[in-house]
């Protein structure tokens, strides 16, 4: 695994190799962003942007984004040996600074936040998971999103979960197996 763009461009990422994670693969990171750079759908710059990186694993998707000057990534991961991966990632990357690093459930961590808001949302929940929805109801309830921002949800191409009233989705991709959604809080 690598970092795609930016400054970071080319620098090997550790990852896992069992069941317990599914890391982003490339071909499907580099889309993303391709669509985060280039749509006229969306209004929010990886520039300078605060992003809340929800199930982040290892740290792929909000490594990318500091590698593309983003203000802070927030990562959470629950899991305590992908935690430590992620963490030697930030540190063998030098950017441990440009993070916050929480080792936890997602839900105690969002209780938490009072005035924290965040341009960019990027959850990418085991493919079974289904209490993501939960998560995007309480960042929602909370008001944890300023006035222009994005949400990108990695799933499953057969996942049908259903968003209404929460999300307004106005592009879904799809890359082999995943499926890429993106929209904002309504």
């Amino acid at each position: 695994m690598r970092i795609i763009s930016g400054k970071l461009k080319s620098k090997s990422i550790n990852y896992i190799k069992d069941s317990t994670t599914r890391p982003l693969k490339d071909s499907v990171k580099e889309n993303i962003f391709n669509v985060l750079n280039h749509s006229n759908q969306i209004e929010v710059s990886i520039k300078k942007a605060n992003i809340l990186d929800l199930y982040s694993g290892i740290g792929s998707f909000g490594l990318e984004c500091i590698s593309r000057e983003a203000n802070k990534v927030t990562f959470i991961e629950q899991s305590k040996n992908t935690f430590n991966i992620l963490k030697k990632n930030l540190v063998a990357l030098s950017v441990i600074d440009q993070a916050m690093i929480i080792n936890d459930k997602i839900e105690n961590f969002i209780d938490k936040i009072n005035k924290e808001k965040y341009d960019i949302f990027f959850l990418d929940p085991p493919f079974a998971d289904k209490d993501f929805i939960k998560i995007l109801q309480s960042i929602k309830k909370n008001k944890l999103y300023k006035k222009k921002h994005i949400v990108i949800i990695h799933r499953e191409k057969n996942a049908t979960d259903n968003l209404d009233g929460l999300v307004n989705t106005f592009i879904t991709k799809q890359y082999g197996r995943s499926k890429i959604i993106f929209g904002v809080f309504n």
